[in-house]
């Protein structure tokens, strides 16, 4: 059954709220409680993050080679396993086994975004209406926001992840619904040879930057919040904040992108990232946090999108170049917690990996710009 492009969107949207927005970022708020309760060190909550990023690593290459099967179901088994794994969150108190369904859920985050996008984007675009390819990225931020508020009115860890897993349900079987099967005996050819010009491998390295410059602050700014007692009433709302701004950061920046250059555009949000990631680190207060959420918030989903935007404009078949930025991004993820987490425990402070943090932010600025459009 044909769907109208904007129902097609709203699927999209939803997809990719339950497998990215939820699945992946709704650690973050519910971390606070996790720590408090289970008494983690911060070295061990990086390591669960980083779990969750080996398997969206690992997720993302698998999802770029041929797979049996249709894209929707694919797509249909991510967002169920992703269900499953959010509930699961709650049933066990062992480190082993959060890493285990944490990495099982980077996977499923992976397989929903990329089988998602496979089925939404392409069609959008067939039909004139790739503007609304907007819709279905913003997603991400409204799954952080609709999750932050539900799990803001709870105290209890293990009810969070069962409301977040309930959330997630619900949006995945609205996919079913909104989303139809793949059209039958569609074939997407490109040149056959992936090209990889020197100025790629500069935007490669400022990806792999981008990822390690954001997901510290992604990771641990409720905890920041939480562990201060002047800012601490901030907590239920920062990370709402973070998802709002997100929502619409991916058609700002692509619009932007237009009118300036991609390269050109993923530098400037990269230093307005760096700013807000900084901005806490230097001073920790109300107005320094509510930036930080803002800019770092508003920026991740749009560098993200520009990022493979520009791997894409280096002819020839994209697939192996945006596999190779998937995998950069990746070990900047896997990276980011576990060094900011080791850090925190030999310091006290998270000051330190999030400068550290915005200095990558910079160097990946200056390499994108050495990358020729």
């Amino acid at each position: 059954m044909t769907k109208s492009p904007y129902t097609l969107a709203i699927g999209g949207l939803l997809a990719m709220a339950s497998a990215v927005g939820i699945g992946r970022f709704v650690y973050t708020p519910i971390l606070p409680h996790m720590v408090e309760t289970l008494h983690l060190t911060k070295s061990e909550a990086g390591l669960i993050a980083s779990a969750n990023f080996i398997g969206y690593l690992a997720g993302a290459l698998l999802a770029a080679i041929k797979l049996p099967g249709s894209h929707r179901a694919w797509l249909l088994a991510a967002l169920a396993t992703n269900v499953g794994c959010l509930a699961a969150m709650g049933l066990t108190t062992d480190l082993p086994l959060f890493l285990a369904l944490r990495a099982l859920a980077g996977l499923a985050s992976a397989f929903g975004l990329v089988f998602s996008s496979a089925l939404v984007l392409n069609r959008l675009a067939a039909t004139g209406n790739g503007k609304l390819s907007a819709v279905h990225f913003a997603g991400v931020g409204s799954g952080i926001a609709a999750s932050a508020v539900l799990v803001a009115a709870m105290s209890d860890w293990h009810a969070m992840w069962f409301a977040s897993a309930a959330l997630a349900l619900v949006a995945s079987i609205a996919v079913l619904l909104l989303v139809p099967p793949d059209h039958p005996g569609a074939v997407h050819t490109f040149p056959a040879k992936t090209k990889l010009s020197a100025g790629f491998w500069y935007l490669l390295v400022a990806y792999g930057l981008f990822g390690f410059g954001y997901i510290i602050t992604a990771t641990f700014i409720v905890a920041m919040v939480r562990g201060s007692k002047e800012i601490a009433g901030l907590e239920p709302y920062i990370w709402v904040m973070f998802g709002l701004s997100a929502a619409p950061s991916v058609a700002l920046w692509t619009h932007l992108g237009g009118r300036l250059g991609i390269l050109r555009t993923f530098a400037i949000a990269a230093l307005v990232e760096a700013a807000g990631v900084a901005a806490s680190a230097l001073f920790l207060s109300s107005a320094t946090v509510i930036l930080t959420s803002i800019f770092v918030g508003g920026t991740f989903m749009g560098l993200t999108a520009l990022g493979l935007l520009g791997a894409r404009e280096g002819g020839g078949d994209p697939r192996g170049r945006i596999a190779l930025m998937s995998a950069s991004f990746g070990f900047g993820q896997i990276l980011g917690p576990v060094f900011a987490g080791y850090l925190y425990d030999a310091t006290g402070s998270l000051s330190t990996p999030s400068l550290a943090a915005a200095a990558a932010l910079v160097i990946a600025a200056a390499l994108s710009l050495r990358s020729p459009p």
